[in-house]
């Protein structure tokens, strides 16, 4: 798993490369706690997202969780097909705002955070 942090003004951007699972969902969960400190509204992009699991998933809702405690968000953009799946069966797109693309999810955001 690679990870990349960049900002659109209040609204932090991560992509993920590859695999999100037992593995590494502990450094997402790292990385995730110090980027809090630049913001709290994020973009997940998952276009380059190839696998996620269970543990991977937890990382998620767990980033989710600690945005909202701080006033944010977290929105998932690019579902592919295999994550794609893990959410459907999981039923997590009841809980994550869910967009075809990063652009519309920014746009979201800079809706509710003005």
């Amino acid at each position: 798993m690679k990870i990349d942090f960049q900002k659109d003004g209040k609204i932090g951007i991560i992509k993920i490369f590859g695999r999100l699972d037992a593995a590494n969902s502990k450094e997402l969960k790292e990385k995730f706690q110090g980027y809090l400190d630049e913001v709290v509204f994020f973009v997940m992009d998952f276009s380059e997202l190839e696998f996620i699991d269970s543990t991977g998933l937890g990382a998620i809702i767990s980033s989710l969780k600690h945005a909202s405690e701080m006033g944010g968000d977290v929105y998932i953009a690019n579902l592919q097909p295999k994550p794609r799946m893990v959410f459907n069966i999981t039923r997590a797109y009841k809980v994550f705002e869910v967009f075809d693309d990063v652009e519309a999810a920014v746009s979201a955001i800079k809706e509710i955070a003005k």
